[in-house]
């Protein structure tokens, strides 16, 4: 989005004092905020379709590639709400600038990484970093347009973090096939070293309330989303009965008891745990978990399928899998038209039902010799689905709590959707490795339906969540 695009959306207005306010000003934060919070949405599934090159230049195996993911991704979910509050303390500007100059980092990192172990070192680093530049990127944002230009601007910076997201594989698949895979990473150097001092210069600093960040609540929720994760990553290779994988279950499930205890006792909770007594706030982010496990697992292993068993190349791999991923530009506007219309409960009980019948008749389908085309109508009612309960499950979620609260209930909901991801990858790993490996395209699928079919039993159990959400009617 250049920043004259970005003027169309703001035309100069006055303040109360008559003072005109530079649309201009507005439109270069516009533009960098949603730049630099596409940039930490895209490496959330960018690294996809890399995922076989990297195998086989790295030798990892498939519990190694899975940390390349979720390291990311657990990282992101535990640090997001630390981040807003540095940010308040510290001046939002000056905390962003950090956290993409770590994301640089980390990133020059990731690419000259010589083994799969420091791989997964950096891209924990990196997921720090994107913690930093995604809430405070729409923090800046929103504190920067007045509440009639708000919405849109948002809606800009949500669009642009969407396609991210959703087009992660296919913008992954075409740097890997025309660069090399390394690429993926040195790109985040470039825009960063072109975003870091155009925020300094166009982005005036902000500050927030001075609340104190909840360190003992981020190492509780840390240490036990860890201890489950990799038990589910370690449960076939060690043993589900070993000590190792018995201890961290254990482990990570007391942690989570003892973060609970701990939010609810402390006075600056790093989540709004009283507004886990209302339904839709505890539905929404239920199902949004839920929706997340499904939809990451499913990534993770589709990408690899069509590059294993097809033996379709990085770009090919993301072109295939757009009638899945790129659904969502053009239903999740629809839905959301919809949802504000006749509420949220059966827009995303029928969105992630239909994810759920999607991602299961693929299972039932692939074989070693299955064509794409016998795919296709599966990934295309997933991507129906999907695109239908990414806008409404947000909705549910902050329409559930008064609007002071709006920022740390989306907050939350963000380290739930991560959180989720992680936990879907680990379960779809746990469940391919059991029967599968990379040897042979035989060999990968006898892994691979089956924890497809996983990700489709999450996907309904979202659903099922969903139907708890309160019916209403937006106002």
């Amino acid at each position: 989005m250049s920043v004259d695009a970005a003027r169309v959306f703001v035309p100069d207005v006055h303040d109360s004092s008559g003072t005109v306010t530079s649309a201009r000003a507005r439109g270069w934060v516009l533009a960098l905020m949603s730049f630099a919070a596409f940039m930490a949405a895209l490496d959330v599934l960018v690294v996809t379709t890399a995922l076989t090159t990297i195998q086989r230049s790295l030798g990892a195996t498939a519990e190694q590639l899975g940390w390349t993911v979720n390291a990311y991704s657990l990282a992101l979910a535990v640090s997001i709400l630390a981040a807003s509050a540095l940010g308040d303390r510290f001046g939002r500007r000056r905390v962003l600038v950090g956290g993409l100059g770590l994301f640089a980092v980390s990133s020059a990192a990731c690419a000259l990484a010589p083994s799969i172990g420091l791989l997964i070192v950096a891209r924990t680093v990196q997921g720090i970093g994107a913690a930093t530049i995604m809430p405070i990127s729409l923090t800046i944002l929103s504190a920067t347009f007045p509440a009639d230009k708000r919405g849109k601007a948002i809606g800009i910076w949500g669009g642009l973090t969407g396609l991210a997201v959703a087009g992660g594989p296919l913008i992954g698949g075409a740097i890997v096939e025309g660069l090399a895979w390394q690429w993926i990473f040195w790109v985040n150097v470039v825009l960063g070293a072109v975003l870091i001092p155009l925020i300094l210069r166009r982005v005036a600093e902000s500050h927030g309330p001075r609340v104190r960040v909840d360190l003992p609540g981020i190492a509780l929720v840390s240490a036990g989303s860890l201890g489950l994760v990799w038990a589910l990553v370690r449960g076939n290779g060690s043993g589900w009965t070993s000590t190792e994988v018995l201890s961290a279950l254990a482990g990570g499930a007391a942690a989570l008891v003892a973060f609970v205890s701990w939010e609810l006792r402390t006075r600056t909770p790093m989540m709004p745990m009283p507004y886990f007594r209302l339904r839709a706030f505890s539905a929404g982010n239920a199902a949004a978990s839920f929706m997340t496990a499904s939809l990451f697992g499913a990534v993770f292993l589709m990408a690899q399928f069509l590059q294993v068993v097809s033996g379709d190349s990085p770009l090919k791999t993301g072109l295939q899998l757009l009638p899945w991923t790129a659904t969502p530009m053009v239903i999740a506007p629809l839905a959301g038209v919809l949802a504000d219309r006749i509420g949220e409960r059966w827009i995303l009980t029928a969105g992630l039902t239909l994810q759920a019948i999607g991602l299961g008749s693929v299972a039932l389908v692939a074989g070693p010799a299955t064509p794409y085309l016998a795919l296709m109508p599966g990934l295309l009612i997933a991507g129906v689905g999907i695109s239908m309960a990414i806008p409404t499950v947000q909705n549910a979620v902050i329409g559930a709590v008064p609007p002071h609260a709006i920022g740390k209930a989306s907050g939350t909901s963000n380290t739930f959707r991560q959180l989720g991801g992680v936990f879907g990858i680990a379960l779809a790993i746990a469940v391919f490795t059991r029967t599968g490996d990379f040897t042979s395209p035989a060999g990968f699928t006898d892994g691979f339906s089956p924890a497809l079919m996983v990700t489709a039993v999450l996907s309904l159990l979202g659903a099922g969540s969903a139907v708890l959400v309160p019916a209403r009617r937006a106002q």
